[in-house]
C-alpha cells in the first residue's frame, strides 16, 4: 500500500483501487509549503532621500536576504522614477537560503522639487517582484559671492609686495569650493584650504598678494569654482608695479680760503658728532659731491676736509643732517 505524505486536509471517502489507497484531495507540503518555498525580502520597503540639493547626490543602502529554504537568483533590479539609480549589484545573482547582498540607491535630481520612483526586484522567489519605494526631493544650488568685487593694491615697488583680504559667502544652499585659479602669477591666493564647505549664511576670508615683477599696470581675475549655481565665481585683481625709488643726497659747501687747496673729502655717519667714514673714492676738486648709496628711512650725517697739495688735511667742517624718505 502506498502512503502520501501529511496532508492539509483528510477527506473521509477512501477510493480502492487494485489494493492502493488513494487519499482524495490531499496535498503535499512539498509542492509548495514552507520546507521548499523561496521569499525575497527588502530591509527597507521604502527609501526616503529627504532634500538633496540640484546636481549633488545622496546614497542609501538596501540589503536583500533570502529568507526561504531554496536557493533565488536575482535577474533584474530596475530603478524608475527620474534621478534615482542602482550600483553595487552585479545580476544575475543567486542567493542562497538565508543569503543576503547589499547594494546601493543613488538620488541625484536634475531640477528641484518632489520626485517618487519605485526599485522592482526581479528574481525567482515566490515574490518574483519585489517593490521598494523610492522618494526625494531637488532643492536650488546655493550661491557663492565675492567680497569685494575687486581688490585694488595701488602702487607696489618691483621687488616688494601688498596684500588685501577678501571674504567668500554662501546663500539658499550649502556650497562646496573646490579650488580657485588666478591667471597671473604676480597675484598668489592663500589663507584658505580647499576644498572647503560653507554652510548657507557661512563665510570664510582668504587673503590675495600682489607682488610685481616689472613696473607698469597689471590685471587678472581671481576665480574660485565650485558647485554654486553661478560657478565659476570672479573677483577683479589690480595693481601697478613700481620702480624702487633711488634717493641720494646732493652735498654742497664754501670753498675753503685757505691757500694751496687742491680737494675736499667728504665724510658720513650714522650718529650725529661721529664717528664718520670718508664716503669719496678721490679727492673732490669741486665744492659739491652727491650721495646717492642711501637707504630709505634713515637718517645720515656729513661732514667735510680741505686737503692741500701736500697731502695735508683740515679738520671737519660744521656737521650737516639728511634724512632719507620712506620709500
Amino acid at each position: 500500500m502506498q502512503v502520501f505524505p501529511s496532508c492539509r486536509r483528510v477527506f473521509p471517502a477512501l477510493l480502492i483501487a487494485s489494493g492502493i489507497a488513494l487519499l482524495t484531495g490531499c496535498q503535499s507540503l512539498a509542492s509548495g509549503g514552507s520546507q521548499g518555498g523561496s521569499t525575497l525580502a527588502a530591509s527597507s520597503s521604502t527609501l526616503s532621500f529627504g532634500n538633496v540639493q540640484k546636481n549633488k547626490s545622496s546614497n542609501l543602502s538596501e540589503t536583500l536576504t533570502n529568507t526561504g529554504g531554496a536557493t533565488v537568483t536575482i535577474s533584474e533590479a530596475n530603478a524608475s522614477g527620474t534621478g534615482f539609480s542602482v550600483s553595487g549589484l552585479s545580476l544575475p545573482m543567486a542567493l542562497s537560503p538565508k543569503q543576503s547582498v547589499t547594494f546601493t540607491v543613488t538620488f541625484s535630481p536634475t531640477a528641484t522639487g518632489s520626485t517618487t520612483g519605485t526599485l522592482a526586484v526581479v528574481s525567482t522567489a515566490d515574490n518574483s517582484t519585489l517593490s521598494i519605494a523610492l522618494s526625494g526631493t531637488g532643492t536650488a544650488q546655493g550661491q557663492l559671492s565675492v567680497s569685494p568685487a575687486s581688490l585694488s593694491f595701488g602702487n607696489v615697488v618691483v621687488g616688494a609686495s601688498g596684500s588685501l583680504n577678501g571674504t567668500l559667502g554662501a546663500t539658499g544652499s550649502s556650497v562646496t569650493v573646490s579650488s580657485a585659479s588666478t591667471n597671473s602669477s604676480e597675484f598668489v591666493l592663500s589663507g584658505i584650504s580647499l576644498p572647503t564647505t560653507l554652510a548657507a549664511g557661512q563665510t570664510t576670508s582668504f587673503t590675495v598678494t600682489f607682488s610685481p615683477a616689472t613696473s607698469g599696470t597689471a590685471s587678472a581675475a581671481l576665480s574660485f569654482s565650485s558647485d554654486a549655481a553661478n560657478s565659476p565665481t570672479a573677483q577683479g585683481l589690480t595693481g601697478k608695479g613700481t620702480a624702487a625709488t633711488q634717493h641720494s643726497v646732493a652735498l654742497s659747501w664754501n670753498a675753503s680760503t685757505s691757500s694751496g687747496v687742491v680737494g675736499y673729502n667728504i665724510y658720513r655717519g650714522s650718529v650725529s658728532g661721529g664717528p664718520y667714514a670718508r664716503i669719496n673714492s678721490a679727492l673732490e676738486a669741486a665744492t659739491a659731491y652727491t650721495d646717492s648709496n642711501v637707504s630709505a628711512g634713515l637718517t645720515y650725517y656729513y661732514v667735510t676736509t680741505a686737503v692741500d697739495g701736500s697731502a695735508n688735511e683740515s679738520g671737519y667742517s660744521n656737521q650737516t643732517r639728511a634724512v632719507i624718505p620712506t620709500p
